[in-house]
């Protein structure tokens, strides 16, 4: 990294965030990206809202040291703890969080009813309500907190009987009450996705809101900094080895990777 080097800095509880850096570097080929994974402190859903904005407060000084001139919370539970009051804090930043992609689903829907995965503090957070109040217009939204499906995408391994068995549990009451689409309000959730569609069936359509993200990114990107060609870098405050597999396996990328504590 050289001094000059302005990154799109990308943090996520977990691989999570992965779903939405694949989607950064399809729009945004030639902007370097770092990505920090706190993989110590998964999965962040659970956990208080304030211990969880510690973390976050944390890894985004380390993005900002490094040269992050835009960050983004590629985790619903971070950005739902975290996100106003970074923006707060760091006024010069550009923020994007990650918002439950209710908009849409409330726009498609056939039945008027739309499910949404989530986590704990996502759906506990001032930021989902606040989506629900302005998106959800008439449809009937059905909030589903699926804690165990975080650690299941850390895992790799949704198709094991036990795996689909709990997927399954969170899937098919929505389906039963008539939900047509499901938001996939958690960045791991993306990486279930072929489990999901396989239980929900053909008749309920999967909302990614990490397409809209990137687009956000794009938008946000400073007025007149030109991204300089770096090698994109990737961290983790777990175990490195463990987060260069995921890494492999996920997204077909192999690179070395950095380890932060953050606390």
């Amino acid at each position: 990294m050289t001094a000059s080097t302005s990154y799109i800095g990308v943090l996520d509880s977990g691989i999570g965030g992965l779903s939405v850096l694949r989607q950064i570097h399809h729009l945004l080929p030639n902007h370097p990206t770092l990505y920090f994974a706190d993989q110590a402190h998964l999965p962040y859903g659970p956990r208080p809202a304030a211990e969880t904005r510690a973390y976050v407060t944390a890894i985004t000084r380390f993005l900002l040291e490094r040269g992050a001139a835009v960050i983004v919370l590629a985790c619903n539970a971070a950005s739902a703890a975290s996100l106003y009051n970074l923006r707060e804090k760091y006024p010069n930043v550009p923020f994007v969080g990650m918002e439950p992609a209710v908009k849409p689903a409330a726009a498609a829907t056939r039945t008027g009813v739309i499910g949404v995965l989530t986590t704990r503090t996502t759906a506990n957070g001032a930021l989902y309500q606040h989506t629900l109040e302005r998106h959800a217009g008439r449809a009937r939204v059905l909030t589903q907190i699926a804690p165990e499906l975080v650690m299941i995408a850390e895992s790799g391994s949704a198709n094991t009987p036990e795996n689909r068995d709990i997927i399954r549990r969170y899937i098919e009451p929505l389906v039963e009450a008539g939900a047509d689409q499901i938001v996939l309000a958690c960045t791991h959730f993306p990486f279930l996705s072929e489990t999901i569609q396989d239980i929900a069936g053909p008749g309920v359509e999967l909302v990614d809101p990490a397409p809209a993200v990137a687009r956000q990114v794009a938008r946000v990107w400073p007025n007149g900094l030109t991204p300089t060609p770096a090698p994109n870098e990737y961290f983790t405050s777990g175990s490195p080895a463990a987060f260069q597999a995921m890494l492999k396996r996920l997204t077909g990328i192999e690179a070395l990777i950095g380890y932060y504590h953050t606390g």
